[in-house]
């Protein structure tokens, strides 16, 4: 059951959209916070009091202002805040959309939720509070495809640095110059082609650009 939240967010007018979805959902006891150094130390002083909050809702990037922080976003929060009370549970609430970054946030940092602010955002942070208060994870439906597809597919050192250099504007017909100036192997034409054409083959595309578009949206480049 979550009944104390703390909510980690340096946007004023989210933070109160967070406490309004949280009050319609029943939680009132909660907490905000803009600083990451600011929730650290709420976390702590709660452990110490023996009143520990249960569920840290976080961004991911807080601005920069004039008062210097030690943490410098939500993933060293989290990373913090775990080592002060390691059975806290997170929910990232951002604009953040990279599925590595996510895939990140789940194996490295075991998160147990993620909802991207956007449209209906409000209704899938309570979906997600609902389920994280029933030992459950929350992912959106189309996070966990890009995973799915991400981990589904290996790309080689070969493979990110031939897109990489489709990414810069670099022509296919050029990048065996560039291949041949790094020492990298193959660097023939042929090799390129062939092997652009096996990636969107098995991953259904018919364009470099799509390539390009889809590791973006992976991270992967």
């Amino acid at each position: 059951m979550i009944t104390k939240v703390l909510i980690a967010e340096d946007h004023e007018s989210t933070n109160i959209s967070v406490q309004k979805t949280l009050e319609e959902l029943a939680i009132i006891n909660t907490a905000y916070v803009y600083y990451c150094d600011d929730a650290l130390n709420r976390i702590a002083q709660a452990v110490s009091a023996g009143s520990s909050f249960d569920l840290l809702i976080t961004d991911l990037f807080f601005e920069p202002d004039s008062n210097k922080q030690t943490l410098s976003g939500g993933i060293d929060l989290i990373a913090a805040a775990r080592i002060v009370q390691p059975d806290l549970k997170v929910l990232v609430f951002s604009a953040e959309n990279r599925p590595a970054t996510i895939d990140q946030l789940c194996h490295n940092y075991d998160i147990d939720g993620f909802v991207r602010k956007a449209r209906n955002d409000a209704r899938e942070l309570k979906e997600a509070i609902n389920e994280i208060a029933q030992h459950r994870r929350y992912f959106p439906r189309h996070i966990r495809q890009l995973i799915e597809k991400k981990n589904a597919y290996s790309f080689s050192d070969f493979d990110i640095t031939i897109i990489t250099l489709l990414a810069q504007g670099i022509l296919q017909k050029d990048i065996p110059a560039h291949l041949q100036y790094k020492g990298i192997k193959p660097s023939g034409l042929s090799s390129v082609e062939k092997r652009l054409n096996q990636m969107k083959d098995m991953l259904g595309f018919t364009k470099n650009e799509q390539l390009v578009a889809y590791c973006k949206d992976l991270g992967a480049i």
